[in-house]
């Protein structure tokens, strides 16, 4: 129904951004909403609109091809859009196509939610389909952002929250980010990385 919208930035929670758009706040779910936490112009999010029964949602991206990949992964029995999500947060997308390209199970079963039978229904519904994914240089796409006046700490803890990881696995990589001075958008990034390859 909505290809994208063009706005601006007016909040960000750890779960979705609001979207200025000529005076009207869209909610949109993202991976990563910190990606948009110091944007001050506007910017295109590509948008995949969710029905269901009981609710109504904008699920946004920075790339078609993103938005294209999580609807690719919603056909997959036993993923849900909080699932996308949590898959395509780590800021890799093609690490996510080559696991479904080389059968990579253990791989895809790092994701909060994905167990073996999902992890081998993801190969055998998308295995061969993503090719269009393979050769497209808009799925890594860099998002610069600044460090704000809050704890980046804690709001990585949220995001991983808000993507389904469990306090246990947050509590093991969160002291291996202590250390490190970077913008809250990387630091989750590189927490899911952890993450994955734990």
């Amino acid at each position: 129904m909505y290809e994208f919208f063009v706005g601006k930035i007016d909040y960000v929670h750890p779960e979705y951004i609001v979207l200025n758009v000529n005076g009207v706040g869209y909610r949109i779910i993202c991976p990563n909403p910190f990606t948009y936490k110091n944007e001050k112009g506007e910017v295109k999010i590509y948008t995949y609109h969710y029905v269901r029964d009981d609710a109504s949602l904008l699920y946004g991206f920075p790339t078609r091809e993103e938005k294209a990949l999580f609807s690719k992964l919603l056909s997959v029995s036993g993923i849900g859009p909080k699932g996308g999500l949590a898959i395509l947060a780590t800021g890799e997308p093609m690490q996510v196509v080559s696991a479904i390209e080389h059968e990579d199970e253990k791989f895809l079963m790092k994701f909060p939610g994905v167990g073996k039978k999902t992890a081998r229904q993801m190969i055998l519904d998308l295995k061969g389909k993503l090719s269009e994914f393979l050769s497209s240089p808009d799925l890594n796409v860099e998002v610069t952002e600044t460090p704000g006046d809050e704890d980046p700490l804690l709001e990585v803890m949220e995001a991983l929250r808000a993507l389904g990881y469990a306090e246990r696995e947050i509590k093991k990589v969160l002291p291996k980010l202590k250390d490190e001075s970077l913008t809250t958008e990387t630091l989750i990034k590189k927490a899911l990385q952890m993450l994955i390859q734990s």
